[in-house]
């Protein structure tokens, strides 16, 4: 006799309530400061090249374009709508990310995204404590950077250690002829994950800044210290990393750049290359305002709210049962 497949939800009422709850008080935190609220398509005709993210393509055939992709991050267009003319403006949408599935991960999950012309990343830093403590009702986060904390929980300094270091330090985790085939930052990556991330947040939340200048994504650049580092920060709690904001670049030859670099890793990774999104390149050139922009992953804000280590536990239906 074949089995029933499971049907029932995941979450309890009390998660999915609280998740109601959520929503409600993001969108009266947002209006509350004149942000506003916009919707952007889930299904793209562009995916991204970042090296480490997979998006999910889909297969459709309409007015000519043939093919597309499940948004990982509705980011592209967003900063189109601020390149019309859009103002402050924030998202709550579904996004989608291929192959990742655990107790934190699920490849459908909900995020907020929200851009600030007129702020630079330690403005909204300011602004994501408002709306994560005031959530949460926890303490404001500390800062530290990048730096700080890998010599803190991993015993390295990330800018100045050598290659040869860098991989003996990641022995634990990966045998040698895989470790062959890490970047630096993929070894980098790795200590975050399994020597930093573990220790963050769990005395009170902190936020950390000033990233190495080769995973800006699509931040901006300066020199601190004597190093080129990117303004970008992500905000831990628990352990838990919750969001990941910029002061976004503006320059669009230094963003194509940045996709043709993020081409050649992902090629050398075996990945298939990504075409760049000429439509939010032309954004860029007609004109991006300086702003500062966050994406902040509502599930993992949820799991802090109730009290849960699994992300199946505020999601009705995780891809299982889906």
């Amino acid at each position: 006799m074949k089995s029933q497949p499971d049907w029932q939800p995941t979450a309890t009422w009390a998660a999915l309530k609280s998740r109601a709850q959520q929503a409600s008080f993001v969108r009266d935190f947002f209006a509350r400061r004149n942000v506003l609220e916009v919707e952007t398509p889930v299904l793209g005709r562009c995916g991204v090249t970042e090296p480490n993210l997979d998006g999910v393509s889909a297969q459709i055939s309409a007015r000519g374009v043939e093919g597309g992709w499940l948004q990982t991050s509705p980011e592209y267009h967003m900063k189109r709508m601020l390149a019309a003319g859009a103002g402050a403006i924030y998202q709550i949408s579904k996004v989608f990310r291929n192959g990742e599935r655990g107790r934190r991960h699920n490849p459908e999950f909900s995020m907020l995204e929200w851009y600030r012309p007129g702020f630079d990343d330690a403005a909204l830093m300011s602004e994501v404590s408002d709306l994560v403590c005031g959530w949460l009702n926890c303490p404001r986060p500390q800062t530290t950077s990048y730096r700080q904390a890998m010599i803190a929980w991993a015993g390295i300094d990330p800018f100045d250690i050598t290659e040869k270091d860098l991989r003996q330090r990641c022995r634990q985790w990966l045998e040698p002829e895989q470790l062959e085939d890490l970047s630096r930052d993929g070894c980098l990556d790795l200590l975050m994950s399994f020597a930093v991330e573990p220790n963050l947040g769990t005395e009170t939340p902190v936020f950390i800044n000033q990233y190495p200048a080769s995973q800006a994504s699509l931040a901006r650049i300066s020199q601190v210290g004597g190093f080129d580092v990117a303004h970008r920060f992500e905000l831990h709690i628990n352990g838990l990393e919750l969001c990941n904001g910029y002061w976004e670049l503006t320059d669009v030859e230094e963003q194509r750049a940045r996709f043709e670099a993020d081409n050649l890793m992902r090629k050398a990774a075996g990945k298939p290359e990504m075409n760049a999104d000429e439509a939010f390149l032309a954004a860029l050139e007609y004109g991006l305002p300086d702003c500062a922009g966050v994406a902040l992953g509502l599930d993992r804000l949820l799991m802090l709210k109730i009290g849960t280590r699994d992300i199946a536990d505020v999601l009705a239906f995780p891809l299982e049962r889906a």
